[in-house]
C-alpha cells in the first residue's frame, strides 16, 4: 500500500506526500476536493476508475496537473522502481 504523508493542512489546504514501493497503490478512493498533483520524478501510474477503465499516465517531473473533486479511482505505481507525487487539495 502506497504510504501518504500530509505536509500542510490548514483550513484552506490540504498537501500530501504520496510515496508508492513498486507495485503499491493507493486504495479505492473518491476525492472530496478539486486537487493539484506535482510528481516528483518522470514515470508512470497506472490508474483504475470506479468503472474498471485502466489508463496509464506518463508523468514527468514537475509536470502538474489538475483535477475536479468527486474523481474515483485506485492509482498504481507502474514503474519498475519506486515513484512519489505530491498532492494538493484546494479545500473550499
Amino acid at each position: 500500500m502506497a504510504q501518504s504523508k500530509v505536509l500542510i493542512e490548514n483550513d484552506k489546504t490540504i498537501v500530501t506526500e504520496w510515496s508508492f514501493n513498486i507495485g503499491d497503490s493507493t486504495g479505492h478512493h473518491t476525492h472530496k476536493y478539486n486537487y493539484i498533483v506535482i510528481p516528483m520524478l518522470d514515470g508512470e501510474l497506472k490508474i483504475i476508475d470506479n468503472k474498471k477503465n485502466e489508463t496509464i499516465s506518463k508523468l514527468t517531473k514537475g509536470g502538474s496537473y489538475y483535477r475536479e473533486k468527486g474523481v474515483e479511482h485506485n492509482v498504481f505505481n507502474n514503474n519498475n522502481f519506486p515513484y512519489s507525487f505530491i498532492e494538493v487539495e484546494l479545500k473550499e
